[in-house]
């Protein structure tokens, strides 16, 4: 499965991508309309840094900003590892054991985001592997 190229993963998934003006509560909503832990967040359209739960935690939480006047690319992290979308998967995943990071921005050419490949990414994969093997083990009980 690592050796599948990044775009068969995304398959056309919804991801939130916002200005880097948009106030961190908007954000938020939108990351929690899609059920993403993530945001891309871009300057005239060309990604410039990403956003997550942990920053919305750490940055915008812990550190007492208010959510409603907070604009998130004061609290995104800028720059992050980037891949384009006909890398393998497993290029993802290396890029997030090696930065001990959960979120890998998919980019193309012009640095517009595609999508985001995410930890739970991995884990499914492993899950549809998992259910494989069951199904196997079952057919191999009802043979024996």
């Amino acid at each position: 499965m690592p050796s599948r190229p990044i775009h068969q993963i995304l398959s056309d998934r919804p991801f939130v991508c916002a200005s880097v003006y948009t106030p961190v509560r908007e954000v938020t909503r939108m990351m929690q309309d899609l059920h993403c832990s993530a945001a891309l967040i871009t300057e005239h359209g060309v990604l410039t840094g990403i956003f997550t739960e942990r920053d919305a935690t750490f940055r915008v939480l812990a550190a007492g900003l208010d959510p409603e006047t907070t604009p998130v690319g004061e609290v995104m992290t800028h720059n992050p590892q980037t891949l384009s979308e006909d890398k393998p998967f497993g290029h993802a995943l290396h890029l997030m054991f090696e930065n001990g990071v959960r979120h890998v921005p998919i980019i193309d050419g012009d640095r517009r985001p595609l999508g985001v490949v995410t930890a739970r990414d991995a884990l499914a994969l492993d899950a549809l592997d998992f259910g494989a093997e069951l199904l196997r083990r079952e057919e191999i009980t009802v043979i024996l």
